[in-house]
């Protein structure tokens, strides 16, 4: 599962992007070359060219394109590189080394519905770097649909150190001033991929600068206007908003528009200026009327869910933490995966429990090891896992 994570270490640092094969290992026939412009680079003199896309990312024609038996789930927002420690419990100036993973709480949640055997497609923008590079391959290699990636030729691909406290919960420290991710305007979007999707799913983050904004605004409402189903998850980052009161505004400014809407208790306190996320009273106040579905996820112990019929709560999986990043978006990828396939469980309270119960198991699996996607477990482990859990 750890591919695509390698050691960095302070005083010989290696960061060694993939160079296993020439370049043009994504991309697709001619019939597949649109909007690109291509240049060649290499590594070094001894090293095969890599070939540069200024663009759109390429499908091969064996790509990860969605069909009717697997309803489509578009994901848009950032993707990013996460240093983790390789040691938990020390802060970023004591740890002696970082495995870099792919990150980002969209793409993560993308490749977390591929993994399950659903069919994804993630909509955004990296650098053009090896890190942008490399992100748009693993995409294609996790069979996400990677067509609605952009490359920008003057910000880099954002990165983000990730402590990993004693208890295997995370502190963030990003470098983006700006990057690429922020710079997505709306002319670039793929509203043909959009109007395609059963469900477009989003966070806040998407939200904080222009022209990143104004994209996603006109995404979700490309999305809503052709039926398509929009997924929130507000993924609360406080230290990329200017300032509280902004975040609290910036969630709240698309809130109406949603159908689901997944968050934890922690974001549930801050939205409502530190009410009590336990009380059923505090939490149908984040319920509009347009609502069909709130989620609170309660880490370890599980979740919660209202709808306008029925709530209740449904216990989590046990197992011993070692990183907690991507638990909440392998825990959206679980359901979403459910939901793509049969949106009828938002009206059968039995069986949206089972494709919870789900949800929390893929969560619950992605805290046991380091890193998001690389965590981001397969159904059938999943499935395996519950087996055990009630045997």
């Amino acid at each position: 599962m750890a591919l695509h994570c390698a050691a960095l270490s302070f005083g010989c640092v290696s960061l060694s992007p993939q160079a296993s094969g020439p370049s043009h290992r994504f991309l697709g026939p001619s019939s597949f070359l649109r909007k690109c412009s291509v240049k060649a680079s290499a590594f070094s003199s001894s090293s095969p060219a890599r070939f540069r896309i200024q663009g759109k990312a390429l499908e091969s024609g064996n790509g990860p394109l969605e069909s009717d038996e697997s309803p489509l789930v578009v994901c848009f927002g950032e993707m990013l590189i996460d240093f983790v420690p390789t040691t938990s419990g020390l802060s970023l100036a004591e740890a002696p080394a970082f495995k870099k993973a792919p990150g980002g709480a969209p793409a993560n949640v993308a490749v977390g519905i591929a993994r399950l055997g659903g069919s994804s497609a993630f909509i955004g923008k990296v650098g053009e770097d090896e890190f942008g590079y490399m992100l748009a391959d693993i995409l294609k290699e996790n069979n996400v649909n990677n067509e609605g990636m952009r490359f920008d030729p003057g910000a880099r691909t954002a990165l983000a150190f990730v402590t990993l406290r004693k208890d295997g919960e995370r502190e963030f420290m990003f470098y983006r001033n700006p990057s690429a991710d922020m710079l997505l305007q709306e002319s670039e979007l793929d509203l043909d991929l959009i109007k395609k999707a059963k469900i477009f799913h989003y966070g806040s983050i998407s939200l904080i600068t222009e022209p990143c904004k104004s994209a996603h605004i006109a995404a979700a409402k490309a999305a809503k206007d052709a039926g398509v189903i929009l997924s929130y998850d507000p993924n609360l980052r406080l230290p990329l908003w200017p300032c509280a009161e902004s975040a609290r505004e910036g969630i709240l400014s698309i809130w109406d528009t949603a159908d689901i809407i997944k968050i934890s208790e922690e974001e549930i306190s801050f939205l409502t200026q530190g009410e009590d996320p336990y009380d059923d009273n505090v939490v149908r106040k984040l319920f509009h009327q347009n609502l069909k579905l709130l989620l609170v996820t309660e880490g370890p112990e599980g979740c919660r869910y209202y709808t306008k019929e029925f709530s209740g709560r449904v216990k989590g999986l046990k197992v011993e933490p070692v990183d907690t990043t991507g638990a909440g978006d392998a825990f959206v990828a679980g359901i979403l995966s459910q939901l793509a396939s049969d949106t009828l469980l938002l009206q059968d309270e039995g069986r949206l429990r089972d494709a919870l119960r789900f949800a929390n198991a893929c969560g619950a699996l992605t805290v046991t090891e380091r890193g998001a996607i690389p965590a981001l477990p397969t159904r059938e482990t999943v499935h395996s896992a519950l087996l055990k859990s009630v045997a």
